[in-house]
């Protein structure tokens, strides 16, 4: 199974990115996509995460400029960062995760986003 992260980068504050994450090597169905995020020196926080239905919820510290949504038939999913700040800069990764049986918890590549002030 492979989860690829991608479409990080260096923006200024005020700026948009979206970030992807796509699986492979497995059917996916049950589960909760997630982006959490790690700034230096701190410790991975959730940032997003989505079910299988469609209900999303965000961390109160991003809510209001960030939008995450997924695809389930093509096993993707998407993080719309709107009004970036400098607190926002760290390593994103993508999550997916089911805690029944077939249990599994996967995690992707991390993909770096800097805010410049």
């Amino acid at each position: 199974v492979q989860l690829q992260a991608s479409g990080g980068g260096l923006v200024q504050a005020g700026g948009s990115l979206r970030l992807s994450c796509a699986a492979s090597g497995r059917g996916f169905g049950g589960d909760v996509w997630a982006w959490y995020r790690q700034a230096p020196g701190k410790q991975r926080e959730l940032v997003a995460k989505i079910t299988s239905g469609g209900t999303a919820d965000i961390a109160a510290s991003v809510e209001g400029r960030f939008t995450i949504s997924r695809d389930n038939a093509k096993n993707t999913m998407e993080l719309t960062m709107n009004s970036l700040q400098p607190e926002d800069t760290g390593v994103y990764y993508c999550n997916v995760k089911r805690v029944w049986s077939p249990r599994y918890d996967y995690w992707g590549n991390g993909t770096l986003v800097t805010v410049s002030s």
